[in-house]
């Protein structure tokens, strides 16, 4: 890590992972804030930078004040719902490296099971009734796309249509994510792997595409990371994660989740976008990566960035994890920790501490030699890489 300015994860926490915490999303957040902080070795006097998504319902304000922050002099918040999760590296990368800040949390905290479920339409949308929408919503829901699992599932029908993927095929993620978490005691599903008749049996959400264990988990939690400059990384606590580049893709006609208007429904463009972006910038290529963090809000997201990220070509994700190429021991790990369907779904949160994790060593799933990890999310996504 030779500039100084360059970024680095620095400190990581989170809570426990269930679909009822039991407690306000403002504790939840402190919590996972304090891990993260403690982990580095820093107190919350430290922090003069924070960043989070548009849908976390924690002011800045309250959190200052719960945390004992001094003065904050940066906050944002990163819109696309997960789509954007990684883009809170981005923007906290941004702000190090700049000097705006010299120590900045990331966070999401959320009862998403236990509260306001996305799955449900009239609380997706913020609308009074069901069925009714806001803004892009409006050409969605008033005609039976209520849910994300609706709306991802008309470009996913699209991709299996021309490649002639079945929902079986699709089934072969959930078990692999499955098989990860059952050995990852922070996962929800620890010690519960499927196999492949499992999700076979699980009743359709949106037939003839996702069934039960093709959608991720509804979680109540909390996940935290901290960042900072190289120069003050290398006094902490911890081994520092170099933040190789992040970035952000939002091309012309794309919307977040309810993405109907692309020219080619089989295709990620977003994650197209992105690789082009880390690639160039990084020189980091596909065949660098040891570890692939993925979104996997549903099954079908894996193999889309599969091929946006250049692991395989154009249709032949299906036969790349035939292969076994993302299993822990494969050419390309996907998601140690079990994913959002295996682990939690912290909007997408617990991915990046995952990531961390594989690069100190201390995984529950350690993946042997790990240089590098991509860390992605649709319309964001981070190279991350030991320093």
């Amino acid at each position: 890590m030779a500039d100084p300015r360059e970024a680095a994860i620095v400190g990581i926490g989170q809570t426990e992972f269930s679909k009822n915490s039991g407690r306000p999303e403002l504790q939840l957040a402190c919590e996972a804030i304090l891990a993260a902080l403690d982990d580095a070795g820093l107190s919350p006097a430290d922090v003069d930078g924070m960043t989070t998504f548009t849908l976390d319902n924690n002011e800045d304000v309250d959190l200052v004040r719960a945390l004992g922050i001094e003065n904050l002099r940066f906050s944002s918040r990163v819109p696309h719902g997960g789509g954007g999760s990684t883009g809170t590296l981005a923007h906290a990368m941004a702000a190090v490296s700049s000097g705006l800040a010299n120590v900045v949390v990331a966070w999401r905290a959320m009862n998403e099971r236990s509260e306001q479920r996305f799955g449900v339409g009239h609380t997706v949308s913020n609308a009074s009734s069901p069925g009714t929408g806001t803004g892009f919503l409006e050409w969605s829901m008033p005609f039976g796309a209520a849910t994300p699992a609706a709306w991802t599932a008309l470009g996913a029908q699209r991709y299996m249509q021309e490649y002639g993927v079945s929902n079986e095929d699709l089934g072969a993620v959930s078990v692999i994510l499955r098989q990860n978490a059952a050995t990852n005691p922070a996962a929800w599903f620890f010690e519960k792997p499927i196999t492949l008749a499992d999700h076979q049996a699980s009743r359709w959400i949106v037939e003839p595409v996702f069934r039960l264990f093709d959608c991720c988990q509804e979680s109540d939690g909390g996940v935290a990371v901290v960042v900072t400059r190289a120069d003050r990384a290398r006094d902490l606590a911890q081994l520092p994660v170099r933040i190789r580049h992040a970035t952000q893709a939002v091309p012309m006609g794309i919307e977040t989740v309810t993405d109907f208007y692309r020219e080619d429904l089989t295709r990620m463009e977003s994650g197209e976008f992105a690789a082009r972006e880390l690639y160039e910038r990084t020189g980091v290529g596909a065949d660098d990566i040891q570890v692939a963090m993925l979104y996997d809000h549903f099954t079908i997201s894996v193999y889309w960035q599969l091929e946006a990220f250049g692991f395989c070509g154009r249709g032949e994700a299906r036969d790349y994890i035939a292969d076994g190429h993302l299993d822990l021991a494969g050419r390309t790990p996907l998601s140690p920790n079990g994913g959002l369907i295996g682990e939690a779904y912290i909007h997408g949160m617990n991915n990046i501490t995952e990531a961390v994790r594989q690069l100190r060593g201390t995984a529950a799933n350690p993946v042997a030699d790990v240089e590098n990890v991509l860390v992605a999310s649709g319309m964001s996504a981070a190279i991350l890489s030991r320093s």
